[in-house]
Formats: structure tokens, sequence, C-alpha cells
């Protein structure tokens, strides 16, 4: 390990790992509770502090200001969206889950609530995501409501985890003569009665004000007995929606019971009461029977003791937790007469003739504590507890209990109905606690991220390797994100040994080993349970030097780039992957989920600071020009972040940008996304020689470093090219410029109106080494060229470029659009002469009365982000030939073998081209003779393009 870092640099450390700089001092908040305390503009750490390992370092958001243009227009909206919608809805299941008051506030739904799917069991998640968004969001504009909701929520979550840390104490409310105890939905929490409450008495009344919040069928007003074979309850609903109060001694089917005729109203208070003497039961509802069962044999006496006397909680596991509130509960040792029932509705049981209860009685009047006195006579006091008992830890934070952990640990089976990833939700918790205690400097939330790890260490660590193993190989319940990014990152900030040696317990060695030896074994795994996983793993070599990290993700990076990946840049089908190579047989409605171009994208700019492979970042614009940003509607809404999950590539789809159920993991990382877009536009040499221009974007950096500032006008993509300007002090370093893969039409560089000698490469970096002065001006020139990208497995189906544009055509049609694009072809290969540009909409084209946009527009139409490449017959210059174009068994056809060979010097170069293949292809057979004179004519008549 290498020599302990200062805290100044460990901070910048993980910063630069997060893709989030640290500051340089805590901000604080008025909402953190320091009187008088205003958020002040995030600030940055000049100087290094990457891990040893990075050879290149990013910036931090706020040394990176975006200008106009398209990201900025799109990362407005979800500012807009991050400003205004209301936290307490967030932090309503965590606060739930303490039991505590939720402010009234309602869950968002979804994913994050207790309704949503798999019985809400990742709420939480979300959450996290929207602290990094607004962690990002202050960042990059050093606005200070994004601080002031993070300070409040960071606050929330630290009595949240106080009140954990505590037995439950009771959360007082209005109640139908004065207070009562309320049980938040998802609070876990009931009234535990000792034992001996209902004595040997063979006849019984009970009685109790509820006013259920949630209609949960089974949910228990109280439930006396030993287990599913031997009790007594009362239910506010069964299965059919009515109260039911049911005794047994034989389970389920032996049930003698009493069933009501309405349900009980929700938010209202009503009165229930069972009498049950000489074999005969009755239910009354706010004083009138409503049941009556003359055929009851058994009684209290006649079931015995009971180990269990629950008020809200149920014997069934299955069945809810009773949400809502308890005024009063009481228990006489006779029958009351329909009189005496009556009068409990209208007045305190104190006050009325049956007077309190002589075996129990509750008034739930207190407004503090964990207990509640019994005013029998009998001191027969009750405990709130919970129904999971409490933390193993102090540490631990969620949105539910703990149990979700537990139950992973013996599972060998997926079933996201029980289990669904806790440790992923913990990462979104962790991760975003992180990110506000690096944008802020709260120091409330690295203690809660660092108790988070020192809870997790607590549990893992005591686990053996093979159950480890098992846990992190099971689908979707064993699945944990970017938790070990996130604990190294932890870890460069706390020096904390059992950290790193936390993040370490996650390791998947079937995986790590298979990728560390080239061997893809992706096949039928869950993208996004995986991706996650590999920039974890780079941070651990960061961490610990070990190499099969590292070179495992290096591997496991190729094996999704190209031989799994969408020309958008996505990658996955239904979630999983697919075979190597396959594309075109693996598109349909559920291609490309938005998490996996997030986290792929985080992998690609995490090995860049290793390794500067240009394909990375020619992988990074691909899928942020198109993917990402098209994956955020070009529309305004304070509910929604507007983001999609999948992108369907199949013909005809439109994108839904409010998915599923809505909080799902790619409107969390669609969150952060749209507020990070300048993360990796610039990078800097480790030692300040270089400076890394990996995206055309207008912006503004300050290398405070150095002294100098950047500025980079462009409108790219829809201009061809940028300008960079230097501002600040005089420097020397070499100005790392990328040339895209695609650049094939040349890049043409100046300074200060000089062309500067040599010849860039597509897929390099062309380097400008000089003494930098203020007003030194950079122009770079890259004209695009119209191009397609063939499917791996279907050379026919295509999608179409232009530049790093990806073009796709709006169309209802639901079958694959047929389109030629070699009739008009130029003289430098360019297939753009076959298009027409469509006037005052920049990078819109029409073909055939077809309009092709670019991906990256945000909108509800059709399109077809695929085509079925169809040149039948030789057209050259606009001019048809007549002769059928033939084609190779292989799929190629004589035209691509024609435009192969581009670009021509002239026309003559074309033509003698065309004679030449054209007399191969006789000789072979598979052209006619007078067909091929009858091509090489057109070619010699017809008139191209430059």
């Amino acid at each position: 390990m290498a020599a302990p870092l200062s805290r100044r640099t460990l901070l910048l450390a993980t910063a630069i790992a997060a893709g989030t700089p640290a500051v340089s001092s805590p901000v604080s908040y008025a909402a953190s509770g320091r009187p008088g305390a205003t958020p002040q503009a995030p600030t940055a750490f000049a100087g290094p502090g990457a891990p040893a390992a990075w050879s290149v370092r990013p910036f931090g958001l706020e040394e990176v200001t975006l200008g106009r243009g398209v990201f900025a227009d799109k990362r407005r909206l979800m500012l807009d969206h991050a400003r205004g919608y209301d936290v307490n809805r967030l932090l309503q299941v965590f606060r739930a889950n303490a039991g505590l008051s939720t402010l009234g506030a309602v869950a968002p739904g979804g994913w994050e609530g207790l309704d949503g799917e798999a019985n809400g069991n990742l709420r939480g998640h979300y959450t996290g995501h929207f602290l990094t968004t607004l962690s990002q969001a202050y960042r990059g504009t050093g606005e200070q409501v994004f601080a002031e909701r993070i300070g409040a929520m960071v606050g929330a979550l630290t009595e949240v985890r106080e009140a954990l840390r505590h037995d439950p104490a009771v959360l007082s409310t209005e109640g139908r003569f004065g207070t009562a105890a309320e049980n938040v939905r998802g609070s876990h929490q009931y009234v535990d009665l000792p034992a001996g409450v209902l004595g040997d008495t063979p006849a019984v009344t009970l009685a109790a004000w509820v006013k259920p919040t949630h209609d949960g069928d089974w949910a228990r007003v109280l439930d006396f007995g030993d287990d599913t074979n031997r009790y007594l309850y009362l239910a506010a609903r069964n299965a059919a929606g009515v109260p039911r109060f049911a005794l047994t001694d034989s389970g389920a089917a032996g049930e003698q019971g009493l069933d009501g005729t309405a349900a009980l109203p929700l938010d209202e208070w009503s009165h229930l009461a069972v009498t049950l003497a000489d074999g005969t039961g009755t239910l009354y509802v706010d004083g009138a029977a409503v049941a009556r069962n003359t055929a009851m044999t058994l009684t209290p006496a006649t079931l015995g003791p009971l180990a269990h006397h629950w008020l809200g909680r149920s014997h069934y596991p299955a069945d809810p937790v009773f949400a809502g509130a308890f005024a009063e509960f009481d228990v006489w040792s006779r029958a009351l007469s329909a009189a005496e029932i009556a009068a409990l509705r209208d007045s305190r049981a104190a006050e009325t003739p049956a007077g309190r209860g002589d075996l129990a009685s509750y008034a739930f009047e207190e407004t503090a504590g964990g207990t509640f006195a019994d005013a029998s006579g009998r001191r027969l006091t009750a405990t709130l507890r919970r129904t999971w008992g409490g933390p193993s830890h102090r540490g631990f934070l969620a949105a539910y209990p703990e149990t979700q952990f537990i139950e992973l640990e013996s599972m060998t089976a997926s079933d996201y109905t029980k289990v669904w990833a806790p440790y992923y939700t913990a990462h979104k918790i962790l991760r975003g606690l992180l990110d506000a205690h690096l944008a802020t400097g709260d120091e409330r939330a690295l203690d809660l991220a660092s108790g988070m790890c020192d809870w997790m260490y607590s549990r893992l660590s005591k686990l053996p390797a093979a159950t480890l193993q098992r846990m992190w190989g099971i689908f979707s319940s064993g699945e944990f994100g970017g938790i070990v990014e996130a604990v190294c990152d932890l870890h460069a900030v706390t020096g904390e040994a059992e950290h790193l040696a936390l993040a370490r317990l996650f390791d998947l060695d079937r995986l790590i080993d298979a990728c560390a030896a080239d061997t893809d074994v992706l096949d039928g795994l869950h993208a996004n349970q995986h991706i996650p996983i590999f920039t974890g793993l780079v941070r651990l070599y960061d961490e610990t030097g070990e190499e099969r990290y590292l070179t495992a993700a290096r591997n496991f990076w190729s094996m999704v780039v190209p031989h799994r990946m969408y020309a958008i840049g996505g990658t996955s089908t239904g979630e999983f992957w697919k075979g190597r190579d396959v594309v075109a047989g693996t598109i349909g409605a559920t291609t490309a989920e938005t998490c996996c171009a997030y986290n792929m994208l985080k992998l690609s700019r995490t090995l860049f600071f290793h390794e500067q492979e240009p394909a990375y970042m020619d992988y990074y614009e691909r899928t942020l020009y198109n993917q990402v940003l098209g994956s955020k509607q070009d529309e305004p809404d304070a509910e929604k972040p507007l983001v999609t999950y999948f992108v369907g590539l199949t013909p005809g789809h439109v994108r839904d940008y409010t998915p599923k159920q809505g909080t799902t993991c790619c409107e969390g990382t669609g969150m952060e996304s749209a507020t990070k877009y300048q993360d990796s536009v610039y990078f800097a040499a480790a030692d300040g020689s270089a400076l890394y221009v990996n995206l055309y974007s207008r912006s503004t950096l300050t290398w405070a470093e150095r002294g100098v500032t950047v500025t980079q006008s462009t409108d790219y993509p829809r201009e061809q090219g940028s300008t960079l300007v230097i501002g600040g002090g005089s420097a020397s370093f070499a100005l790392r410029l990328r040339v895209p893969s695609w650049a094939t039409a040349g890049f043409h560089v100046t300074v200060n109106g000089r062309t500067v000698p040599g010849t860039p490469t597509p897929g390099s970096y062309f380097t400008v080494s000089r003494a930098w002065r203020r007003g030194d001006t950079v122009r770079i020139r890259m004209p695009f060229r119209l191009r397609v990208e063939k499917t791996l497995d279907d050379p026919s189906l295509q999608a179409l470029f232009y530049g790093p544009v990806n073009l796709v055509a709006r169309d209802p049609a639901t079958d694959h659009l047929e389109c030629g694009l070699y009739g008009n072809a130029g003289l430098s290969g360019d297939l753009l002469p076959t298009l027409a540009p469509v006037s005052g909409e920049p990078l819109h084209f029409t073909l055939d009365g077809t309009e092709w946009v670019p991906f990256a527009e945000g909108t509800e139409e059709p399109t077809h982000a695929y085509f079925r490449r169809s040149e039948p017959r030789v057209v050259l210059g606009g001019t048809d030939s007549g002769v059928a174009n033939p084609a190779k068994g292989d799929g190629t056809t004589l035209l691509d073998e024609i435009w192969a060979a581009a670009p021509f010097r002239g026309k003559g170069a074309l033509v003698a081209h065309v004679r030449s293949t054209v007399e191969a292809w006789v000789e072979a057979g598979l052209l006619g003779g007078d067909e091929g004179e009858r091509v090489v004519r057109t070619a010699r008549k017809a008139s191209y393009a430059d």
C-alpha cells in the first residue's frame, strides 16, 4: 500500500475517482443546524492528488463550465426538476422505516415505494441517485439551492439513523378523543402486550379505535397466539376487504369467524368490537352489530395460554403490519351488551357504563418513549417493537429493515419479491452521501457513509468465502452495483483498513478470473448487474496494485465494444447479454438499457485514466452524443425526470420517457448523466504536462494548476469543428486533440491562423506542443461524412451516421425501411449527396420522402435506428445503368466493392476503378460481359459530387 496521504489529497483522489472534485473547505448550511450558516460556492483543489496509477486525471465539474448548446439545454431541464422536486417525498420511506413522522409526504411510488414492483424492495435507491444529482448540480452551477437541499436531506438521514439505533418511540397523533399512537406504513412496528392478557376467561370483549391508512388485506388490529396453528385475531380487512374476527386451535382451516359487511374507511376513525360468550360471537363496527355466529365453541379459555399478544402484527409473516393509528384498546372478561358497545362509539371507555377494560386498557395517550400504560389495574405495560428487532450495527441506514441483507446470506436462487439487490441499494445511498460530502464538506454525510461501510463490513466479514461467492453470483438479488468503486473512494478519504477490506469482499472470483484470462463468459449475464463491477475492479487496482483487476476490466470492455454494442453505444437486450457478435439478432423493444450506457461511460473514462487508448473516448463520444442525450426527453416536468429505461431499436419504436412504474434505476442514472455532461471534455496529464481535449463541446476550462483557461467555442455537432482560445497566464504544455475514428475526411488544425504540421490519424490524438499565451487560438476543422455501420451478424442491417451523429428515420412503419445510398455518392466516398438537407433544421435530412434526424433529439416520434440496405441496381452519379447489382456469397455487392476504394482523385480515377472491378467480376462469373460494359459506360457518363 502507498504511504498515507493527507486528508486534503485523499479528498481530491476520492473526488477524482467519483468524477466529482473535492472542496478546499467545508460548506455549511442553515439547514444543517448551524445558526446563521450560509452556503458557499464550491471550490476545487489545485495540484496533484489522483491515484499514483493514473497517468491522467479529470477536472471537477466546477472547473468546466458548459456553454450554450444541446448539453446545456438538456441539463437545464434536469436542473429545474432537481430544484423543484419535494425531497420529503424521497425521505418518506427512510423516515417510515425508522418510525418517524413522514411530515405528510407521499412516497414517489414506483420502485421507490411499498406498492411498487417487487413490494418496493428497492426503495431508497432513488434517494441516493437524487443526492448525487444535487451534488453534481451544485458543483456544476454553484447554486445555493442545491447545497441547501443536500443539507436538508443529510440532516434527515442523520435523524433516521439515530432513530434506528434505538428502540422505537411512540409517534403521537390526533386521536378520536385526545391523542393516539400512529403506526406509519413501512415502519414494521407493532405493540407487544405482556403474557396473560386474556387469562383463562371463558367470555371476552375486545374493543379498539383504529384509523387505517392503507387497505392491505389481512393487516391485524390484534393477533394473540402461538403461531399459525393456535390464535385469535381481529383483522381490519380480510381477502374480501371487510373486517374479520376469528379464533382457532387447528390453523386456518379450523377458524371460527365473523366477517363484516363493508370495508372500513381509510383515514377515518372506526370503532371495532367483538364479544364472545356462551358459544356466540358478535362483531360490531361503529357500535352496530354487523355479524353474529352462534356456533363458536372456542374461547380464550379453551385456547389456553398464548405466547404472543400483538397489536398491529400477524402471526402469518406475509401479512402486512397494520398501518394507521390506535386510539383506545380495551379487553373485558365478559361480553358487553349491545347498549354498552354502542356507548363506546361516542365516549372514552372510562366514561361509559362499561368502564375501562378489566383485563387490559390502553389509551395510547403517550407522547414519548416506547411503552404504553395499562389502566386496567393489572399493570400490563405494553411495548412498541419492530417486527425485525433492530439493526445489527450502529452504522445501518436503509429505507427498509435489515432482513433483506440477512435473507440474502442463505439464498441459493433469485427471488426479487423477497430480496431485491439490497447491496445495490446500499451502493446508491452510499454514493449519494459520499458525493454530498465531497460537494459540500458536510461531515454528517461522511459519518453516515463511513458508518454504512462499517456496518457492511461487520456483516460480510463474518461470512465464509463460499457464501459470498454464492451471494454475488445470484441474479438480481445478489446485484451490488458500483459499491466497490464507492467503497474504494471512501477508503481514499478515511484511510480505514476495514473499508478497503470491505471492497475486496465483493470479489466475484469466477467472473474476474475469466475476464482476466480474456475468456468471454458474458452470454446470458445480466448486463447492468456486471458492468459496474469492472469500474470497481479498476479502483481496486488503484488501491491494491493487483494486476488481475485492471486486466479483467480492460478485457471485459473489449468483450462489449464492439461485440455487443448497438450503433448508439448502448448494450443489452431485455437487460441481458447474448452471444458475442450477435447484434441484429438481439434487436427488440427492450434493447439498450439506459443504465448500461451510464455505466459503460464510467468504465471507459476510468480505464482511460490508466491507458490513453483513443477507443475509450471514441466510445464515450458515440454513447454520450447519441444514447445518453437521446435518453432525456426535451420537455420540462416537475414530477418526472423524463428519462428512458429501455431504448427499443425496433422499427417505428416510440421512446418511453416515463418507464415502468417510475423511479427506476435508469431514471436515477439519467438524472446523474444530465448533471455531469462536462465531466470528460478535458483531462490533464498527471504531471500537468499535457491537456487532453476529448470531446468537442462549448465549454470553459479553468486549469488552476497551470494558471490558464481554455474556452471552447463550437456548435458541435451542428458545426464541423471547434475553436479553443487560451486565457489567463502563460504555460507550456502539450495540447492533445482527439481525432475521432470517423474523421476520415480530414482533421485540420491551425494555431493563430497557421497550419500545424503533421498528419492527424483517425482514432488517435494529435498533439500541439508550445508555450501557450493568452489569446492563442486553436481552430479545428473536421469535415463530416455520411457513412453506415453494419451490424456484425447481418451486414444488410445498417445504421446511418453523419460524423458522430446517429441519424434515425422518423416513420411509423413497423418493418425495416429499405434504403439505397450509393446513387449520388461523391468522389470522396461520402454518401451525403444522396440525402437532401431540410432547410432551417440542422442535421435533418430527407431520403425518398422520409426525414432523418439525430437520435439525440428527445421526442416521442416513432423512429428507425436501423434500416435494411437495398441497392437493387447499379446506379452511379444519379444515373441508373439498368444492371442488377450482383452480390458475392458473403453479401458484398458490386457497388460495395466499387465504393470501398474511395476517395477518388477525380472522375477518371473512379471510372478506371469501376472498369477494373467489373472485369474481375466478369471473370469470376458474377457479372455478364454486356452488363459490365453498361456499368462502365454509366460510370463514364455520370456526374459526381466531390
